[in-house]
């Protein structure tokens, strides 16, 4: 039995190394088709087209959130600060309280955190490249390990509800007939009664017409095949989302039908039943890709 998978995930990684700390974090939630957003930093911005290929390999349906946090060391504590950069803030700061006399000086540490205030760690571009797909690489397992799990899961709730179908099904299947005949014995006595004796044929052919508008047998066996395309898609496993979605807008069709026709209580209570447990699978169908 091959793996189904949930749209709904969640993975993260991180690395560290002597010039900081690399984290990609993936988020995937539903969606009709494959949507990929991209945050991150500008040095890896040459490879956001490699990491959506990367993505769409592995993943053919959600709407997936990819966010790079690129965290580079400052130099050693005992560098000199960017001494151009702080006369700037000094100007900037005059120019600023010249126009609103109430703003607030910066204080040291302000401007000492100030972006570019310190050299940073230069990173080789292509390590970092290399490095940042391996992980993604990972991110991606790690995140398909989890919509496979969560698709086990739906994969089992999914398949105890086409029981529950089937088993309904076998159940009203075999009264069809007598229910059926039950209806044609009660329609003759009230046609007779209209039309008269004399007229037998007329009562014979209104008796079959409305037999046949009333005759579920043929919804009755398509609930039955529905239900075994059902199990054989879960059971090969793979991208089963929009396959199963058309399986149960037909189980659902099928039901429909089913109350629509009935003529006694019992097959209505089961027609209800039925749309119950088929929204109940429509719902967790939405989740899978």
């Amino acid at each position: 039995m091959n793996s189904i998978f949930s749209m709904t995930g969640y993975a993260a990684v991180n690395k560290d190394l002597a010039w900081g700390s690399l984290t990609i974090d993936l988020k995937t939630v539903n969606h009709r088709y494959l949507e990929v957003s991209w945050r991150g930093p500008e040095e890896l911005r040459h490879i956001e087209a490699a990491m959506r290929e990367a993505i769409g390999h592995r993943i053919s349906r959600g709407k997936i959130e990819c966010r790079i946090n690129l965290h580079l060391k400052d130099a050693q504590a005992s560098a000199e600060p960017n001494f151009e950069l702080l006369q700037k803030l000094a100007h900037w700061q005059g120019e600023v309280r010249k126009l609103h006399h109430s703003a607030s000086l910066l204080t040291v540490a302000e401007c000492l955190s100030w972006p570019g205030m310190f050299q940073r760690t230069a990173v080789d571009a292509e390590e970092l490249s290399l490095l940042t797909m391996t992980l993604l690489g990972d991110a991606l397992g790690e995140l398909c390990s989890s919509r496979a799990r969560e698709g086990d899961r739906l994969r089992s709730l999914l398949i105890e509800r086409a029981q529950e179908i089937e088993r309904l099904r076998l159940e009203v299947s075999p009264s069809i007939p007598l229910l059926v005949k039950q209806y044609q014995d009660k329609l003759a006595i009230k046609l007779r009664e209209a039309l008269g004796r004399d007229d037998e044929d007329r009562v014979r052919q209104e008796i079959v017409m409305y037999a046949s508008r009333i005759d579920v047998e043929e919804e009755i066996a398509r609930l039955g095949v529905h239900v075994s395309e059902l199990l054989r898609v879960l059971d090969k496993g793979g991208a089963v989302g929009k396959r199963l979605d058309f399986l149960m807008q037909e189980l659902h069709r099928e039901a429909n039908t089913l109350g629509s026709k009935s003529v006694a209580s019992s097959t209505s209570a089961v027609s209800l039943e039925l749309k119950v447990l088929i929204e109940q699978m429509r719902e967790q169908v939405q989740n899978l890709e």
